[in-house]
């Protein structure tokens, strides 16, 4: 026990009435975060669920409490195909946005200990398309993807005697060029926390690993690596949830096509709500997204690494 705990147990009631009156409750100063996480969080929140439970839209007035829009939202053909297209799209930006922030926080900070030119210019680069907003960057990789003669990057294989490729107008090629442009925006989040996790790292470690004969390779498989299990893993829930619920760079892109190629449930729920009118089909398609991005936070946070035994 510290000399203060100590002093407070033996000090005499009054002394303890004067401590508690110098130190108040702390309710008075909770009061204005508790009033707005429930004013901009939890009453949306509820009233999702509520309006999940009713027939109601955007142009009617007429609101009837019924299980029926459920049942029907949850039923339509097109959900399995708007599933299936969420999944291949946030499988693939989780993946590359870890893999390549890795690899971008290992070149930073492997330029920096050697002190070589270009290591922030590396930096200040990734975290500019990190802050480009997310239709502007829509809009930077549809003049990129464009397929007429001005386009950016058919114009490059042009240039090298390759034949030009059909970015946003065919069904198979078009995911790929989503994620492409999903991925440049997100890296530089990855980047920063990889970055930030590995300058965590105790150098004394990769020295001994070092002296023992472990080369680059091996001092990643078996330091680097289950040394960052722990950023690998809440980046990779951040990083889950942030792609679940990304449309604006799609609705900017494509908008969601050819058909419903690049369709993604976040911006099925847009077009459902803002198109459709449909808001009590929209709750439900939110829960549904809540529920998915739960599921998958939670099973990320079973492989976090436990507390180390006092």
């Amino acid at each position: 026990m510290t000399n203060l705990s100590i002093a407070a147990e033996t000090a005499p009631t009054g002394s303890r009435l004067a401590a508690r009156k110098f130190y108040p409750s702390p309710a008075p100063w909770l009061m204005p975060l508790i009033l707005v996480l429930g004013i901009f969080y939890l009453y949306p929140l509820i009233d999702v669920f509520r309006l999940a439970f009713t027939n109601i839209s955007i142009v009617g007035n007429d609101e009837e409490y019924t299980l029926r829009t459920i049942a029907n939202t949850l039923s339509k053909p097109e959900l399995l195909q708007i599933l299936w297209v969420t999944l291949v799209f946030t499988a693939s930006s989780v993946v590359a946005q870890q893999v390549l922030g890795l690899f971008i926080a290992q070149v930073v900070v492997r330029s920096e200990k050697r002190g070589l030119f270009g290591s922030t210019i590396v930096r200040t680069t990734a975290l500019v398309a990190w802050v480009v907003p997310g239709i502007a960057g829509g809009i930077i990789w549809k003049m990129l993807f464009n397929e007429a003669p001005f386009g950016g990057l058919n114009s490059l294989l042009r240039m090298l005697g390759a034949s030009p490729v059909q970015w946003l107008s065919d069904p198979n090629m078009v995911m790929w060029s989503v994620v492409i442009s999903n991925v440049w925006r997100g890296t530089a989040f990855s980047m920063v926390v990889m970055y930030a996790a590995i300058k965590a790292i105790d150098p004394e470690l990769y020295e001994a690993a070092e002296m023992d004969g472990a080369n680059p390779w091996q001092r990643m498989i078996y330091i680097t690596l289950p040394q960052l299990r722990a950023a690998i893993l809440v980046n990779m829930i951040l990083i889950t949830i942030q792609t679940l619920n990304t449309f604006d760079a799609i609705i900017s892109l494509t908008g969601g096509g050819p058909g419903r190629a690049t369709e993604v449930l976040s911006l099925y729920t847009f077009n459902v709500v803002f198109r459709n009118y449909d808001l009590a089909a929209g709750a439900v398609l939110s829960i549904l997204m809540l529920v998915i991005s739960l599921g998958l936070a939670l099973v990320y946070a079973r492989f976090l690494p436990k507390g180390e035994p006092q």
